[in-house]
């Protein structure tokens, strides 16, 4: 859920262009991810210029009453504020636009996927996204604007307002008052440029921190004729020949009690220092906890009853010996159906164990950043710093007693 651009369009009926381009924002990281999904179907946004007129005659906004059928037709009759818009010999689709209080309002939505067939509105989370953005912009102009100079101040605020309230083209508060109360706009006079994620003069100790963060993921079933699988992904490269912690897990259901046993093994190559390690056990489609009997070599054991769910909790290392294990049995009652959580895959005996670990200053492959080699050109001698950590990603282990999905292609190597 991204937008590639905003725009914001004064009505200006009886000029030679019908309108005014009062402010627009652009996101080239985004625009980069629309070229990639869109594929063949990429049209790249328009400049502020040709833009202004395509957007002002689909909105049948110029001083020009002619009938033109690609436009006026009942066939393209819209109810959605959702338009295409002329760009050379191809069509910029979708964009969002409406007006009020003579302002045009407008945006274009990343759409993942590619527009040729074009997907249907409702499938495109951007769209919603969009209209948040754009009315949370409206809302912040015009409540208690009083006066055209009011109206500027505002329309000024904007571009620090967005920094911190879409960051990237990434919406996460629609109500711009809030970024307006916890910014100081003394840097709005100021020359200085500011970073892309924070509003504001820095006025500390120039620094410089480099960060590089691991994800690994895994499917283990514990079957010879399933495949163990893997991966590893924000390095450079990646050839991990094993996952850093092996293990298998087991159920045997009898009636309302569940007896299970885990065993979890640390990989001798990783670094056995964790930031934290939990394994969640989660029991689906089945009544409240009431009673488990358990034993545990190492760590503890959290029961949440109604969640019904067990959260064994590792801690920071493994013991010398690198091996683990958790065994017992676990009572159920009634199943509440407005309670109880559900899922369509753990039916039965299909169950999981799901690892959440996090250990810093390491990566399994060996990238890391030399703090000696970056160069920065800047006035100042700032300070860098560099980190590098691995977090577990989707780390699943699957009962091995029953049925349970197959993960193919993206995670083998």
């Amino acid at each position: 859920m991204a937008q590639r651009a905003v725009w914001l369009i004064s009505h200006e009926p009886g000029t030679p262009l019908c309108g005014t381009v009062r402010f627009s924002r652009r996101y080239p990281t985004v625009e980069k991810r629309a070229s990639v999904f869109n594929g063949t179907s990429y049209v790249p946004i328009p400049e502020d210029g040709p833009f202004l007129k395509a957007l002002l005659f689909e909105l049948r906004l110029l001083d020009d009453n002619d009938f033109v059928e690609s436009r006026d037709s009942c066939s393209h009759i819209n109810k959605t504020s959702v338009y295409r818009l002329p760009v050379g010999s191809e069509e910029l689709w979708p964009v969002i636009a409406f007006l009020k209080n003579s302002m045009v309002y407008a945006c274009v939505p990343l759409v993942e996927q590619t527009l040729c067939p074009r997907p249907p509105l409702v499938s495109i989370s951007g769209i919603s996204q969009g209209f948040e953005l754009l009315f949370g912009i409206q809302d912040f102009l015009y409540s208690r604007q009083k006066n055209d100079i009011e109206l500027n101040t505002k329309l000024n605020q904007l571009p620090d307002l967005l920094l911190q309230a879409c960051p990237f083209g990434t919406l996460l508060d629609a109500n711009l008052q809030n970024s307006l109360d916890s910014i100081n706009f003394a840097s709005v006079t100021q020359s200085q440029k500011q970073p892309a994620w924070k509003t504001g003069a820095y006025k500390g100790k120039p620094q410089v921190s480099i960060s590089i963060t691991e994800k690994v993921k895994s499917m283990q079933y514990d079957k010879q004729d399933i495949a163990d699988t893997w991966q590893v992904v924000g390095a450079v490269t990646c050839k991990v020949p094993v996952p850093p912690i092996l293990g298998f897990y087991q159920i045997k259901e009898e009636e309302v009690q569940l007896k299970i046993t885990v065993n979890l093994k640390l990989h001798e190559s990783v670094r056995n220092n964790f930031e934290f390690c939990e394994a969640h056990i989660p029991f689906y489609n089945r009544g409240p906890i009431t009673h488990v009997e358990y034993k545990v070599s190492f760590g503890q054991l959290e029961v949440f009853r109604e969640k019904s769910l067990l959260i064994w909790i590792i801690g920071q290392k493994f013991p010398k010996s690198m091996e683990i294990s958790l065994s017992g049995t676990v009572t159920f009652g009634a199943k509440n159906h407005d309670k109880q959580p559900f899922d369509q895959i753990c039916i039965g005996s299909t169950a999981y164990l799901k690892l959440h670990f996090r250990i810093l200053d390491y990566t399994l492959t060996g990238c890391y950043a030399d703090q000696h080699s970056v160069q920065v050109f800047a006035s100042g001698k700032p300070k860098i710093s560099t980190h590098r950590k691995l977090i577990s990603s989707d780390y699943y282990i699957w009962n091995s007693k029953a049925p349970a999905p197959i993960t193919y292609g993206s995670l083998l190597l």
